[in-house]
């Protein structure tokens, strides 16, 4: 599989990175097949947070035999410096490890929650604690809404962040401000030597059904539609894709990436304009 560097980290990762909300709801011997899997694809990259179920203590034993494998990336939704610290520590404890990669400020979605975790008490303050306790060696931000990409070009000018994680396809991608927002903050993070993660790159639209899947999302299912979403969020200037939450696709997903082709900017723009046929996750 492709691997690109993540930034300033240096870490070559592999275009998929393993998200590990697909071990939420698992028992140890599923959650031990996913990671066969996982390990099998050569993926070098996990990205887990407390919030994902049982996933950390699904991943504390292939992590006591593997640790050097993987670049290790974990984050809290805590906004403040106590609550966050807090966390950080139970989370080393679940997955019996010592330090993390990466940790990162979770789920901001609004300028609001971006003040409470930069400013004197907050979120970062603790995470910068720990990264001079060698608790962790980056820190980045993560946030999963329809301002992201903007919220997230504010935060850069707030800290030096060394990764973000936003969404990214080709249905968003109809809609020109998120559009111009997205290749703002990829140029951005070009020139700044940040890490690009990207999730919901095969998100179809919002549920407005019975949830079928284990995704905060409708996902595309059919295999050559997924092999073309991935193949244009790839093509954009991004270091991985975060792999799907639900374990039934996730092979689909990985098969995808471990296929990925660059797709040309005139296949690019016939994607995009066929995103009119479905409801976009953001207005």
């Amino acid at each position: 599989m492709e691997k690109r560097r993540f930034g300033r980290t240096r870490h070559m990762s592999t275009i998929a990175i393993f998200g590990a909300f697909s071990l939420s709801q698992t028992t140890q011997a599923e959650a031990d097949s996913v990671m066969d899997r996982v390990i099998a694809a050569g993926i070098n990259h996990i990205d887990v947070a407390p919030s994902y179920g049982v996933a950390e203590e699904r991943l504390r034993p292939i992590l006591e035999k593997e640790r050097k494998r993987f670049f290790l990336g974990c984050k809290t939704t805590e906004q403040t410096s106590a609550g966050a610290s807090a966390e950080l520590h139970r989370s080393l404890e679940r997955l019996g490890v010592d330090s993390f990669d990466l940790y990162q400020i979770h789920a901001i979605t609004t300028l609001d929650e971006l003040d409470q975790v930069t400013r004197p008490g907050g979120a970062l303050e603790a995470i910068r604690d720990a990264r001079e306790q060698k608790l962790t060696r980056f820190i980045g931000i993560t946030g999963h809404g329809a301002n992201s990409p903007s919220i997230f070009l504010e935060a850069l000018q707030r800290f030096d962040f060394d990764s973000v994680l936003f969404p990214l396809n080709f249905i968003q991608y109809a809609n020109g401000n998120y559009r111009k927002a997205c290749e703002e903050l990829l140029r951005q993070c070009r020139l700044r030597d940040v890490g690009t993660m990207i999730i919901k790159a095969i998100a179809k639209g919002p549920w407005e059904g019975p949830q079928s899947f284990n995704t905060w999302y409708e996902p595309f299912t059919d295999p050559h539609i997924i092999q073309d979403a991935v193949d244009f969020a790839l093509s954009q200037d991004v270091t991985g894709l975060c792999t799907v939450g639900d374990m039934t696709l996730l092979p689909h997903f990985v098969s995808a990436c471990e296929r990925f082709k660059p797709m040309s900017e005139v296949r690019q723009e016939e994607l995009i304009a066929k995103a009119g046929s479905y409801k976009p996750l953001f207005a």
